[in-house]
């Protein structure tokens, strides 16, 4: 498989998992506001105040692991590498939805941007 190849594989897996197995409940727990409207402020505080992070970080691995597929399949890369960068990338890809999610700093725009950006970064220092 060329470079090239791996790229747009990337890129396709990208779509896959951002949107398509990115479920509507997912987006929503992703989000702080969610858990506050759908709980009582007690039991806010309690159990659920930080269950918005747990939502993140799942969709960030998920979208690490899926992007990073071709490398795990491929099998001539350095897999404890490959693990580096699925952790790097799970941590910077839940760090720009919460941008977005809950601190609306920045639009779905600049959100898909900043995760082609990663694509991109992963692909040109996986394939040197």
């Amino acid at each position: 498989m060329t470079d090239i190849a791996i790229l747009f594989i990337m890129i396709l897996l990208h779509i896959i998992d951002d949107f398509v197995l990115q479920p509507v409940c997912l987006s929503k727990l992703k989000q702080k506001e969610f858990w506050k409207r759908n709980s009582s402020e007690e039991d806010y505080n309690k159990l659920y105040k930080h269950d918005y992070f747990a939502a993140l970080v799942i969709h960030g691995l998920s979208w690490s692991i899926m992007i990073h597929l071709p490398f795990l399949l491929i099998g001539n890369y350095h897999s404890t590498l490959v693990a580096c960068f699925i952790i790097c990338q799970c941590i910077l890809h839940s760090y720009i939805d919460n941008e977005k999610a809950n601190k609306k700093k920045i639009n779905l725009i600049d959100d898909q941007a900043m995760h082609f950006a990663q694509i991109v970064i992963s692909w040109s220092l996986l394939t040197l």
